[in-house]
């Protein structure tokens, strides 16, 4: 009896991200249909276990510009959709997905984010950073030496207080002493 390997998925309105983990895969078979049928084996391990996945796609699938990678770690398939639209699933069948099904969300993108640039192109417009008094790398530089000399100031009273057999304690109440 074969298992099944951890699939993980993600799309784009014109592709498939498939990548099945599974280490060390030897005799690998790959047949995918026009009609979306996506079916996978291999064995893996010491043993040469069986692993096996058969799914019926979402939509149908162009074959001939479909491409697999393989790896030591896994095989990524890059499955391109016949039709250029969002799938609201990766399978045909409606409910619950199979437990070895994941979303892979290190490739995963929303459909409203999928034509915006990363980070690139965004626009502020007429806001002016330099309003900001984010100081600069001089600013980040005098304070540490701040930083530093003041730190230095309580170690050298504390090291005289040391040598002249004095120890820190609680400050002194500010409330006179009572008289006896």
């Amino acid at each position: 009896m074969s298992r099944h390997p951890l699939v993980k998925w993600a799309q784009r309105s014109d592709k498939l991200f498939i990548t099945v983990e599974l280490p060390d895969a030897k005799n690998v078979k790959l047949n995918l249909d026009p009609e979306g049928k996506f079916f996978f084996s291999a064995t893996s391990g010491a043993d040469n276990t069986p692993y096996e996945i058969d799914i019926d796609l979402y939509d149908k699938v162009d074959v001939n510009e479909s491409k697999a990678s393989f790896t030591s770690r896994s095989i990524c398939y890059l499955v391109k959709k016949a039709d250029n639209k969002w799938w609201s699933r990766l399978l045909k069948q409606e409910g619950k997905p199979p437990v070895f099904l994941k979303v892979d969300w290190d490739k995963w993108v929303d459909e409203d984010e999928q034509d915006e640039k990363s980070g690139g192109n965004m626009d502020f417009g007429d806001f002016d950073f330099s309003k900001l008094n984010m100081g600069g790398p001089g600013d980040f530089d005098a304070e540490a030496d701040e930083d530093d000399s003041s730190d230095t100031d309580e170690e050298t009273k504390e090291e005289t207080a040391s040598a002249n057999g004095v120890s820190e304690e609680a400050p002194a109440s500010s409330e006179p002493a009572a008289k006896a």
